[in-house]
């Protein structure tokens, strides 16, 4: 079930050891202006992560997102610990994943940069179970949380699908050093 994650100081304790031990050569973690140029060459998919507060949508375009298991079904959302949507998704116990396509990364930036509360402003949305999902959204999902685990400075959250939805436009929305890309077919 839904577990409150305190906010608390990084520790030498959270940082990751190799199994086998730190070595000589990996005792130090890489710092993050390397760690980030390394995932900038890691293609990802484009997603906006909803759930609701104070019977208000929110949301957050993130792109570390994944499925976790197929049995039993679970997906699995990282948020910083400062956000807004983590806090809404904790209090609401379920959020929606919606996964945009390539003629969506207007609102990709919307979600990403935009003043929090003008997020939604002019957006076309529908609730399921209070969960709001983005018209025109490739592919949406609806889910209950599971598990929430404290990871450094952000919040793994897992959640269990119990509604999905495909409309089968299969152009996504495709971030790869630092910008959007297309898709191209092999």
């Amino acid at each position: 079930m839904t577990t409150a994650v305190p906010h608390r100081a990084t520790t030498e304790r959270d940082r990751a050891v190799p199994v086998g031990g730190p070595g000589p050569d990996r005792a130090v973690p890489v710092g993050g202006p390397e760690l980030r140029e390394f995932m900038r060459n890691w293609a990802t998919g484009v997603a906006v992560v909803t759930s609701r507060a104070a019977g208000h949508p929110v949301g957050c375009t993130v792109n570390a997102f994944t499925s976790v298991s197929l049995r039993p079904p679970l997906l699995l959302v990282s948020l910083a610990r400062t956000s807004r949507t983590l806090a809404a998704i904790t209090a609401e116990g379920g959020f929606a994943v919606n996964l945009l396509g390539r003629r969506q990364r207007a609102l990709a930036d919307r979600f990403a940069t935009g003043v929090v509360e003008d997020r939604f402003a002019g957006v076309a949305y529908r609730a399921l179970d209070g969960m709001p999902l983005l018209d025109g959204a490739m592919a949406a999902a609806v889910c209950a949380v599971t598990q929430l685990i404290a990871a450094a400075d952000h919040v793994l959250v897992l959640g269990t699908p119990y509604w999905c939805e495909a409309t089968g436009d299969a152009d996504p929305a495709v971030f790869l050093g630092g910008r959007y890309r297309t898709v191209s077919p092999a």
